[in-house]
C-alpha cells in the first residue's frame, strides 16, 4: 500500500458519520477510497445522507494527517503491516461479516489470518481448572493445524494463547488498543511472544489507548476471523457470551465446555448450551464438528499431543480427591467424608494445592483440578 493509498483509507475510516456498514457499501459502489473522495456531491447523495456527503467532501483533518504520518513510521519496522478491506491478504472470513473493519493493523505474521482458525474465549477471572482447560484445548487444536484466536485478556485468553504457542498452529491476538500498545501490561511478555511467533491484530490505529468501548467492539473480529468459537468458562453476564452470540449471527460454530452446576463460571456455558451451542469435553469433539464446517477451510488433522505421565499419588491423596469429586466442596464437608482432624485435612489439602491438583476457592471451598489432554 502506497502512502497516498494509506492516507485515503485512513481518511475514509475517520470520516464522521461513515461507519463500518456504510463504508463497505461505498467501496462496493465506487471501488476505492480515492474514487469515493473524487466523486461529486450529487453522485455521493445517491448513497449517503446530505450530512454524510458533506463530510466526505471535507479535506482530511490535521489529526488524520498526523496519524497517517505516525502509521507510516510504524510500518517501517519489520513485521508491521496494514491490510485494507478487499485488498490482497485481508482475511476472507472477516470480510464477509456485516461490519468488517476497513483497516487491520498487524504485528507479526499476517499469513495466519488466511488459514483455518478457532477462537477460544472465557472469563478474565478464570479458575485454575478453566485456565488448564483453555491451555490444553488450545495446545491440542494448534497441534492439529488450527490458529487459535483470542483477545489477550487475563485468564482464559492468556491461557489459550500460551497453549497455542506450543504448537505449529500458533495464535492470533485481537486487541482493543493500537498495535503499538500492550494491554493489560501484565501480558507484555506474552504480547511479544505472539508478535514473534503469531500475529497481533487491531482495527485501531497506533496510539489508541485502552478505551472501555473498544473491547466489546473488537469481539466481532475475534469471532469473524474463526470458523468457530469455544467458550471455556463464562459467568451468566459475560463478554464471552457476546462473542459467542456474534459468532452464531456470523454463521460460525459455537462450542461450550460444561462445568459444575454449582460454579458461577459455568453458568454462561450452560446458558449457551441451552441456546444451541455444541457441548464439548475434548479437543477431538471440536475437530470432529469443524470437519463438517464449510468455514474451516480444510479438514484439520485430528492428531493430538501425547498425555504427560501423571505423578504418582498416595492412597490418602486418592481418597481425598475422590471425596472432592468435581464440584466445589467446603472443608467441613470434606472432613466429615474423610475423617481425621482439621489440621490433618488442612495439610493434605495444602500439599494437593501445591501439586496443582486442588484449587482453593473463595468462601473456604476447594475444587479438584483435572489436567485435560
Amino acid at each position: 500500500m502506497s502512502p497516498a493509498q494509506l492516507a485515503a483509507w485512513m481518511r475514509l475510516e475517520r470520516t464522521h458519520g461513515v461507519g463500518p456498514r456504510t463504508a463497505p457499501a461505498l467501496l462496493a459502489a465506487f471501488g476505492s477510497p480515492e474514487a469515493i473522495f473524487a466523486a461529486d456531491h450529487d453522485l455521493l447523495a445517491a448513497y449517503l445522507s446530505p450530512a454524510q456527503a458533506r463530510a466526505i467532501r471535507q479535506p482530511a483533518s490535521a489529526d488524520t494527517v498526523r496519524l497517517v504520518d505516525a502509521t507510516l513510521r510504524w510500518m517501517e519496522h519489520p513485521g508491521h503491516t496494514v491490510l485494507a478491506l478487499g485488498q490482497p491478504g485481508y482475511p476472507d472470513l472477516l470480510a464477509a461479516i456485516p461490519d468488517p473493519p476497513l483497516l487491520l493493523y498487524i504485528k507479526g505474521c499476517p499469513d495466519l489470518l488466511a488459514g483455518p482458525a478457532l477462537a477460544i474465549v472465557g472469563s478474565r477471572n478464570a479458575s485454575t481448572q478453566g485456565k488448564a482447560n483453555a491451555l490444553a484445548f488450545a495446545e491440542a487444536l494448534s497441534w492439529a493445524g488450527l490458529a487459535i484466536v483470542s483477545g489477550l485478556a487475563l485468564g482464559v485468553d492468556a491461557a489459550a494463547h500460551e497453549g497455542a504457542l506450543k504448537e505449529a498452529g500458533s495464535t492470533v491476538a485481537v486487541i482493543g488498543t493500537g498495535p503499538d500498545l500492550v494491554y493489560p501490561a501484565r501480558n507484555r511478555a506474552l504480547f511479544e511472544r505472539i508478535a514473534a511467533d503469531g500475529c497481533i491484530v487491531s482495527e485501531y490505529p497506533v496510539g489508541t489507548p485502552p478505551l472501555p468501548g473498544n473491547f466489546p467492539k473488537r469481539n466481532r473480529i475475534i469471532s469473524g476471523l474463526a470458523a468457530g468459537v469455544l467458550v471455556v468458562e463464562a459467568a451468566a453476564q459475560s463478554g464471552s457470551l457476546i462473542t459467542a452470540r456474534q459468532a452464531a449471527e456470523q454463521g460460525r460454530d459455537v462450542f461450550a465446555i460444561p462445568g459444575s452446576i454449582h460454579a458461577a463460571l459455568s453458568k454462561g456455558c450452560h446458558l449457551l448450551i441451552r441456546e444451541g451451542a455444541k457441548l464439548v469435553d475434548s479437543a477431538g469433539d471440536v475437530l470432529e464438528a469443524m470437519a463438517w464446517s464449510p468455514l474451516a477451510g480444510r479438514r484439520p488433522s485430528p492428531r493430538l499431543p501425547a498425555a504427560e505421565p501423571e505423578a504418582a499419588s498416595s492412597a490418602e491423596d486418592d481418597s481425598l480427591l475422590a471425596a472432592l469429586g468435581h464440584d466445589p466442596v467446603e472443608a467441613d464437608t470434606l472432613l466429615a467424608l474423610v475423617g481425621g482432624t482439621p489440621g490433618e485435612l488442612s495439610t493434605r489439602l495444602l500439599l494437593l494445592e501445591l501439586a496443582g491438583t486442588v484449587e482453593r476457592l473463595p468462601g473456604g471451598q476447594f475444587q479438584r483440578v483435572v489436567r485435560t489432554e
